[in-house]
């Protein structure tokens, strides 16, 4: 036969059973692994599939792949009578007593088992790819009733990425402990016997099984059923054959889109991106940690589709500080990707709450979870659970206990604090429950105006005497500087310069604040002045959405402000907005303007704005007898003032004593 045309089986020798037998260790609900398993299915020829589901789950969970990249789940509920089996050292597969205090369960029902069908399982990719390439499949685990998962905690497998698989498994092998229970034990004999049947039939056999088991396998097969142990069983005493239990029929349901987290080994989001990537033929080696890149990205679109004009500018910059925050929080954390709690807790600290929200809802969003219409739709029959940790509520209403055939690392709640976005039924209930005769500020966001404005006014006192200053030659006293600029102009006198700064004159009572110029009238229906509660609190005029369209809280009403005009110290003035000595002006800048100059004491009024102000405003200005000194907009970050954009509105003052339960920063 020609060498070119000769089948393609070479594996390593740590991962070689006999002569025919390639077995690959992987950690279930790996992303990585997954595309180890196509790796080596593409680099080789196999004859078969070895998988380590028992025959019963065959005909459920090949109908149910079919159906990827739409999610679904196979179920195996537990018989009606069985004897729990004996375990050493006490060990426990699972606390019973954790699940009789568990909330709507019953504490002494079995529990179910069930195979996620997730496209980045190694087992389902493994008869995936088999599928497609029409290689038998063997399903050679033992029939069990109840299933009694082993799990354990494993090395971060992105590490496969960078070392082969066998490196990486004779790496773990010293740690690996010995199945403590007999059902276990039982399922490993019986999965080597029927690699040694299979090894009758076939030439190149692949078998995938978890890196806890494999070791174990390995030792079963070798002392048990290889060709060296075949030659000594006549001599030996018979060999004690598990057997099967009697086991009730699995069924497929579809997921709950919103609880695919407790099925996929990834987060959703990047499961999505794998099957992408499968679909459009794109390079998905790298996509558990680009994938986190792309999180990222997508949040920002969405953060910015949702608060527009009012979201706060999220740059590069920005994102490479949230993604080495993420490496640092993972390296803390022993692990090389991140999951997803270190995701948001990074996007929390660096970009808010708001952006945080949006990374936590995109990361559970799976693109594929639901068909187009001209698609088969052969799911829509199908049934649908809702899953949670270890647990799965069935069409029915049941709740019941679960446990993973393909059990990855364990998971846990944890707690991270963000203020969630209402739901529409509670937006509802507290706008009927409004009272539009009192409203008053929330007392933080006062203080917060109030000391920006101080600063706004700094700002322009030095921008006035900026324009006063002058340069004089260096005598006895530096003054207010040496002066760079004019001592290098007459570097021929070998002289110093010095800047003297004059005390400014006048006073500075007013400030104009545009945020957003040119406004539109239909965004910023909302304008109104409200006067100051004590001697620390400026009059203010302004311009603002509509508080009543976003009602975040009982009470509490979200706006934010177009522009803003502030007269300190605090007097009473009439309603700008309805005041008819400036009736002239034809936007709401202009009227803004025209107010602070009509009631400003000093020559001077502060004009924070993105851009100069225009020869129109200046003529405004001068029909006052006022001068307009512009402080750039830019000379401030843009986070804060984004979160001095957000004015929240309460229902009156016993609002106060909650409200910072439901107000979130940007």
């Amino acid at each position: 036969m020609n060498r070119e045309t000769e089948p393609q089986f070479h594996p390593p020798a740590l991962l070689r059973l006999g002569e025919s037998i390639a077995v690959l260790p992987v950690i279930h609900g790996s992303g990585q692994f997954a595309l180890t398993v196509r790796r080596w299915m593409l680099e080789q020829d196999f004859d078969c599939v070895a998988v380590p589901l028992p025959e019963s789950f065959r005909e459920s969970t090949e109908a149910a792949i079919l159906d990827l990249p739409r999610p679904s789940i196979v179920i195996q509920k537990p018989g009606s009578d069985f004897t729990r089996p004996d375990f050493e050292s006490g060990f426990t597969p699972y606390d019973a007593e954790a699940d009789e205090d568990d909330s709507g369960g019953d504490g002494d029902s079995d529990p179910a088992s069930y195979v996620p069908i997730d496209p980045c399982q190694p087992v389902i990719m493994a008869i995936r790819a088999a599928m497609g390439e029409h290689i038998p499949r063997a399903y050679v685990d033992l029939e069990t009733d109840p299933f009694l998962p082993f799990s354990s905690v494993m090395p971060d497998p992105y590490a496969v990425r960078h070392v082969t698989a066998e490196r990486f498994a004779a790496a773990v092998l010293p740690s690996l402990p010995r199945p403590p229970d007999r059902q276990t034990r039982s399922r490993i004999v019986h999965m080597a016997y029927r690699l040694a049947e299979l090894e009758k039939r076939y030439d190149r056999i692949l078998f995938v099984t978890s890196v806890l088991n494999w070791p174990w396998i390995r030792e079963a097969y070798t002392e048990s059923f290889s060709s060296q142990a075949a030659s000594k069983s006549e001599s030996s005493k018979p060999f004690d054959f598990p057997e099967h239990d009697p086991v009730r029929e699995p069924q497929r349901y579809a997921i709950d889109p919103r609880t695919l987290m407790f099925l996929f080994g990834e987060l959703p989001y990047i499961t999505g991106l794998y099957e992408r990537a499968r679909r459009e033929l794109e390079e998905d080696e790298d996509l558990q940690i680009d994938g986190v890149k792309e999180l990222l990205i997508a949040a920002r679109t969405s953060y910015r589709g949702e608060l527009k004009q009012f979201a706060r500018r999220i740059t590069p910059l920005h994102l490479s500080k949230c993604l080495q925050y993420i490496r640092n929080l993972s390296l803390m954390s022993r692990r090389m990707t991140p999951d997803l709690i270190t995701i948001v807790t990074a996007a929390q600290q660096i970009m808010g709450d708001q952006y945080a929200l949006h990374v936590a809802q995109l990361a559970n969003q799976y693109s594929y979870a639901n068909r187009p219409e001209d698609e088969s739709a052969r799911l829509s029959d199908l049934e649908e659970v809702k899953l949670g940790i270890d647990q799965a509520r069935l069409p029915d209403g049941e709740l019941i206990s679960m446990v993973n055939r393909l059990p990855g690392p364990p998971i846990c709640w944890r707690t991270l604090q963000l203020k969630r976005k209402p739901s529409s039924p509670e937006k509802s209930r507290w706008k009927y429950q409004w009272n539009p005769y009192t409203q008053c500020s929330y007392p933080p966001e006062d203080e917060r105006i109030e000391n920006f404005r101080t600063r706004v006014f700094d700002r322009a006192k030095a921008i006035v005497g900026n324009d006063l200053a002058r340069t004089e030659k260096f005598t006895t006293s530096v003054k207010d500087g040496i002066d760079i600029r004019d001592t290098l102009r007459h570097w021929y006198d070998r002289q110093i310069y010095v800047k003297v700064i004059p005390p400014s004159r006048g006073t500075l009572d007013a400030c104009v604040m545009l945020f957003d110029s040119p406004s539109d009238p239909r965004d910023y229906p909302w304008r109104t002045t409200w006067f100051a509660e004590h001697k620390d609190e400026s009059t203010l005029a302004f311009y603002a959405t509509s508080f009543a369209d976003e009602l975040v809280g009982p009470g509490i009403g979200l706006s934010r402000y177009g522009g803003a005009m502030f007269l300190y110290p605090p007097v009473m003035i009439p309603d700008i907005w309805t005041d008819p000595r400036i009736d002239f002006t034809g936007t709401l800048e202009e009227r803004l303007i025209a107010a602070a100059c009509l009631h400003a004491r000093g020559r001077q009024v502060a004009l924070l704005s993105a851009l100069p102000p225009g020869g129109g405003w200046r003529k405004l200005a001068r029909h006052y007898k006022k001068t307009l000194v512009h402080v750039p907009l830019s000379s401030f970050s843009d986070e804060q003032v984004q979160q001095l954009r957000m004015v929240h509105v309460l229902n009156g003052r016993e609002v106060r004593s909650y409200a910072e339960e439901f107000i979130r920063r940007v």
